[in-house]
């Protein structure tokens, strides 16, 4: 997968170039701090970066809103000038369709920056049982239409843990999850829902012949009930949790470590959600965390060029980085030089 993604160049097209930058120019007093959006998991590790940055920099504190990795690319992705965001996190990378709806607005030059990696948990209470379950489980737990014993898809009638295996608790099945902005939730219908949806050979047939039909089998989260969508306030999620020793949460490996005096990780397919089964690509549910930065306003939002060196420095993402004691997993050395690279290069732009 690319790092640095550059897109064709759309300036004629668009009639942006010199007069873009002229037009941010000479509104630019009208904002002097870095306007971040993007993924509620990415948030506590953006906030950090950025307090640090606002306390050593001689730069104002940028401001971050958490809007969800889909919401958060939305807003980045509808201009250029100093109403847009110059930075947007994701819990996944850029789509295609988001690609294009960037260049559409005239913004066709952006660079990708990986951070390090994050593990999806399915947690409860410390107070309740703590519990083992596979990705097949899980897949019968969520799933809106499961494969009934005759190779039909019925609405997923499983109410109870124990009506999918007696082995797991006779609870009702309450999970409070992200909403479909959130790109938690993406990564957990592609990895948890999806993955537990290929242990079932009849579906893993299906793919071949009908993509459509397959996505929709593996992809939908049931309606009824089971799945409730808590929105992207994952600190809101812990405390529900709290309240009700029945139900699991479904967020970020670095919210499981910042509350693990209130909650606890399911083990999934033998796997605790820990530190090392993450970093070593060992847990099932893992993916990579992301932020994009807009080329337009690099030399124009004052500080942008500082923040990214912040951000990409080893004392920040390294292994002994001071984003690793808020859950952050780092990448390997050589990555983390590979993306450092990259954000020095947009240090470089129109210099």
């Amino acid at each position: 997968m690319i790092r640095l993604i550059r897109l064709f160049d759309m300036s004629l097209i668009f009639g942006l170039g010199i007069g873009v930058f002229g037009l941010i120019s000479a509104a630019a007093e009208a904002r002097d701090q870095i306007r971040i959006v993007g993924s509620s998991t990415v948030y506590p590790f953006e906030t950090a970066v950025a307090e640090e940055f606002g306390k050593t920099s001689g730069f104002k504190t940028p401001v971050i809103e958490s809007t969800g990795s889909g919401g958060g690319l939305k807003l980045f992705c509808a201009g250029i000038g100093i109403d847009h965001p110059d930075i947007t996190n994701s819990s996944r990378r850029i789509k295609t369709s988001e690609v294009e709806n960037c260049a559409k607005n005239g913004i066709d030059k952006i660079t990708e920056i990986k951070i390090g990696f994050d593990g999806i948990v399915m947690a409860n209470s410390r107070e309740a049982m703590k519990v083992s379950v596979s990705l097949k489980q899980i897949f019968l737990a969520l799933a809106k239409d499961v494969p009934d014993n005759y190779g039909n898809f019925i609405p997923n009638p499983n109410k109870f843990w124990s009506d999918i295996d007696s082995s797991l608790p006779n609870m009702k099945i309450e999970v409070l999850g992200p909403p479909p902005t959130s790109g938690t939730r993406d990564a957990f219908v592609e990895l948890g829902l999806e993955g537990g949806c290929k242990t079932f050979e009849s579906i893993v047939s299906m793919r071949n012949k009908n993509k459509a039909a397959y996505k929709k089998i593996c992809h939908t989260i049931r309606e009824d009930g089971a799945y409730i969508e808590a929105g992207e306030n994952d600190n809101l999620i812990i405390k529900k949790l709290e309240t009700n020793a029945s139900a699991f949460g479904i967020f970020g490996y670095s919210f499981l470590e910042q509350n693990s005096d209130k909650v606890q990780g399911a083990v999934v397919d033998g796997l605790e959600p820990t530190f090392d089964n993450i970093a070593d690509g060992k847990y099932p549910i893992s993916r990579s965390l992301f932020f994009y930065v807009k080329h337009a306003h690099v030399n124009i939002i004052p500080g942008i060029k500082e923040f990214l060196s912040e951000f990409t420095d080893e004392e920040t993402i390294g292994d002994y980085g001071y984003l690793t004691d808020k859950g952050l997993i780092p990448m390997p050395e050589d990555d983390r030089e590979n993306f450092r690279t990259d954000a020095q290069f947009l240090n470089k732009l129109i210099d």
